[in-house]
């Protein structure tokens, strides 16, 4: 793994319909390494508009899980994402286009 990997812990809790986390075996939680820093990513994204806190960062998280993935499968034989490939591009330039824009 190069010296410059980011590594982080994803941890999904369901919230009950009362407000409280659930209790027992309710949470998903996996770790996952990608080169890019996420929160420098969510700063840049601060002055987007259109979109609350909360969904900046499941813009952020979604984006960069589903990217990295695409990217460690790239060579497979029979490549899940080679359809989604072409438009996960087009939009990750046009999310940095959007990003340079705000700023």
């Amino acid at each position: 793994m190069p010296n410059n990997t980011h590594r982080y812990r994803i941890t999904v809790t369901p919230i009950e319909d009362d407000g409280l986390q659930c209790n027992g075996r309710c949470t998903i939680e996996f770790e996952h390494a990608c080169h890019d820093d996420w929160m420098r990513i969510l700063e840049k994204l601060q002055r987007q508009r259109g979109l609350s806190g909360d969904e900046r960062a499941a813009l952020v998280v979604g984006t960069k899980l589903l990217s990295g993935l695409m990217l460690d499968h790239r060579k497979d034989a029979d490549d899940l994402f080679a359809p989604l490939r072409p438009h996960m591009g087009e939009f990750i330039a046009s999310l940095k286009e959007r990003g340079r824009d705000a700023g």
